[in-house]
């Protein structure tokens, strides 16, 4: 266990033993950087009836926050079949409402924001692309560090770069 400015670190096997609560079934997701841009890292968990289905994880040395949430995405996208009916859960509103709100209207201008550039547009588009090829895939908003056991356990897979 390590600390991570106010929010513990925690292995895997921490968070099973410590929580219990939240959604038992979809794919969970999150990012993770220390410093901002810096090392960071990404992970996903796909959980039906509370049991691991799959899971992956990645690092960057140098990294954003916002690189690793969107990273996170485009993995779990990738580990689901298409016809896949399946809630995907991340705690990054922003990744959310790029995907359910923005990216449509970003793709029919060029890919072009109103205020200016789009920031990581290559990931941006690749994770688009990914939701609109899962259309059973529903991408939905989950609290971070509320307690919910698949959501720590991603931001667990996602900060093991910092336990060592």
């Amino acid at each position: 266990m390590s600390n991570r400015g106010s929010v513990e670190v925690l292995s895997t096997d921490e968070v099973l033993r410590r929580f219990t609560g939240g959604p038992k079934t979809g794919v969970f997701t999150d990012g993770s950087c220390e410093g901002n841009p810096g090392p960071g890292g990404w992970g996903y968990v796909w959980v039906e009836d509370d049991e691991v289905v799959r899971e992956d994880r990645g690092v960057d040395g140098a990294t954003t926050n916002n690189r690793m949430e969107l990273a996170a995405l485009i993995a779990a996208y990738e580990a689901l079949p298409t016809d896949c009916s399946v809630t995907v859960f991340s705690d990054s509103q922003l990744c959310v409402k790029t995907v359910n709100e923005w990216a449509a209207g970003w793709e029919k201008r060029g890919w072009r924001r109103k205020s200016g550039p789009i920031a990581n547009l290559e990931l941006v588009q690749k994770l688009y692309a990914l939701a609109l090829a899962h259309p059973d895939v529903e991408l939905q908003w989950i609290k971070a560090h509320d307690g919910s056991r698949w959501n720590e356990y991603a931001d667990a897979l996602a900060s093991a770069y910092m336990l060592g």
